[in-house]
């Protein structure tokens, strides 16, 4: 794994850009880790500093017990956010479950005065945009690790080394719990504005479900759809890179 400066058992700074202008906190998906996001970190140096989060029970923090209440991630996630004494602005991405989990950090650096200056979400229809129940945090091993296939954001070899899937299992499962079991509370909404992107083909956001974010925030909000499923930006890192920059004046 590319090494990363320790700012803490919550962030990694992949690329440290102490000089630039702005922040940009990167949220991983189910499943996913910090290092998801060393190519925004080489992309986007020296014009924005990208903290990456890692959450409990994955590589560094495998010995960790993964939380699976997407509130308590939201809590300690701002608080890591909070430590020190940059002052910088900061913007938040997050794609799939880090998109509803930037949107609740969002909520409560606002509280605390700290606000983003805008909130990124990937892949992830809006809280609002609401679906019969989804178990897949209750289904058999076999069952989750199928689900996870389908999507197409993990590396196939990933489920063929059967010591490894035992090993992120318990994390991949915790996340599933955090987004099944999130209910948003009645009249939150961010003040900052909010870009959505999303693919045209995701199983898990129409393009209906993306655009109805607008209604959780004060400020505006514009669209991306691009080609592709729920890991669209896999294959389109540039176009949305250039979203990114455009939005932050990098």
């Amino acid at each position: 794994m590319t090494s990363a400066v320790d700012t803490g058992i919550w962030i990694r700074r992949y690329r440290p850009a102490p000089d630039a202008g702005v922040r940009l906190l990167c949220l991983p998906h189910a499943g996913g880790a910090a290092s998801y996001y060393v190519p925004v970190a080489a992309a986007l140096a020296p014009a924005a500093d990208v903290l990456a989060v890692q959450y409990p029970g994955r590589q560094d923090r495998r010995s960790e017990e993964p939380l699976g209440d997407l509130r308590e991630l939201a809590n300690r996630v701002a608080d890591a956010v909070g430590e020190g004494d940059d002052e910088r602005p900061l913007a938040v991405f997050g794609h799939s479950m880090g998109a509803l989990l930037g949107y609740e950090v969002a909520l409560r650096l606002e509280e605390a005065g700290r606000g983003p200056v805008r909130l990124f979400v990937s892949g992830r229809r809006a809280p609002s945009a609401v679906r019969p129940s989804e178990d897949m945090h209750k289904r058999t091993d076999s069952a989750l690790l199928d689900g996870v296939r389908r999507l197409s954001g993990t590396d196939a070899q990933v489920f063929e080394d059967e010591e490894l899937v035992r090993m992120v299992l318990p994390a991949i499962r915790a996340d599933y719990r955090a987004v099944e079991t999130y209910e948003p509370r009645p009249g939150d909404r961010v003040r900052c504005p909010v870009t959505v992107l999303t693919g045209g083909d995701d199983p898990m956001a129409t393009v209906e479900e993306a655009r109805a974010w607008s209604v959780h925030t004060e400020g505006p909000t514009d669209l991306h759809v691009f080609p592709g499923g729920h890991f669209y930006l896999n294959d389109r890192a540039a176009d949305v890179l250039t979203v990114v920059r455009a939005h932050l004046g990098l």
